[in-house]
């Protein structure tokens, strides 16, 4: 794996941002200056934060997205090991996970646009993870410190989320640990832009970012490389130049 070959899932991470406002907007902006952000409407929690200074706002901000980040990578290690332990080694299996994978995106980017609500399905399933994970949030609020900020990005990653679920299907098909922990690491530096934006901007950045023709531009671009994967895979051949905006590797 080259760095070229992380920029799609960098793409997908920025254009699915629009999507973690919904997910992860309230906590992240209840970190802003202008504070007055809502709580997240999945999954609801209670989140108190106090008001300090510029710089300990921003040191709060980073180390948050930070921990989700990591989050994301451990995950994407996980997955990717299964390939590298031989589970995806199969011919059969690896062809099957490669279309799996677009076919994710395919579904990501109509979720976004909103035209089929398919992946909701997907997230109500992951809430079996989820609670296990979210009483261990408890006693980080308030979360006033960089240390405590950090410790709840980490945590929060887990959240059910079908954009990461898309995500991590290709970690899966990568070969093994380190190339799925690089892919996730790729899409959740895609994400940081628009999250570090509601860190600092608060809910001014989210009422942009949530207009339908932004979702719409972000779901047609995640839906062209779930398009374009498809079209490698039913030709069975290389896409030549085009190869280079694949997300997925080759089947």
């Amino acid at each position: 794996m080259n760095a070229l070959s992380l920029v799609p899932m960098f793409l997908v991470g920025l254009a699915g941002s629009v999507h973690c406002i919904g997910m992860c907007g309230g906590i992240v902006g209840a970190l802003s200056l202008g504070g007055g952000a809502p709580a997240p409407t999945r999954p609801v929690i209670a989140i108190a934060v106090a008001r300090p200074a510029v710089q300990s706002n921003v040191l709060r901000v980073l180390a948050y997205n930070g921990g989700r980040i990591v989050s994301y990578m451990l995950a994407g290690a996980m997955a990717g090991s299964l390939a590298g332990a031989g589970m995806l080694h199969l011919a059969s299996l690896q062809v099957a996970g490669y279309w799996l994978a677009n076919l994710m995106l395919v579904a990501l980017g109509l979720y976004l646009m909103d035209a089929w609500r398919g992946l909701a399905h997907l997230e109500a399933a992951g809430n079996v993870v989820w609670r296990r994970v979210r009483p261990l949030l408890k006693p980080l609020m308030p979360m006033d410190t960089p240390l405590k900020a950090l410790a709840v990005g980490g945590l929060w990653g887990w959240v059910p989320c079908g954009m990461v679920y898309s995500a991590l299907l290709t970690a899966m098909i990568q070969g093994s640990a380190l190339n799925g922990a690089a892919t996730m690491a790729a899409f959740g530096l895609g994400t940081l832009p628009t999250l570090l934006g509601m860190g600092l901007l608060g809910t001014r950045l989210r009422a942009q970012m949530q207009r339908r023709p932004v979702r719409i531009a972000s779901g047609l671009l995640v839906l062209g490389f779930g398009l374009l994967g498809l079209l490698r895979a039913a030709n069975g051949v290389s896409l030549g130049w085009l190869d280079a905006l694949c997300v997925t590797g080759h089947p």
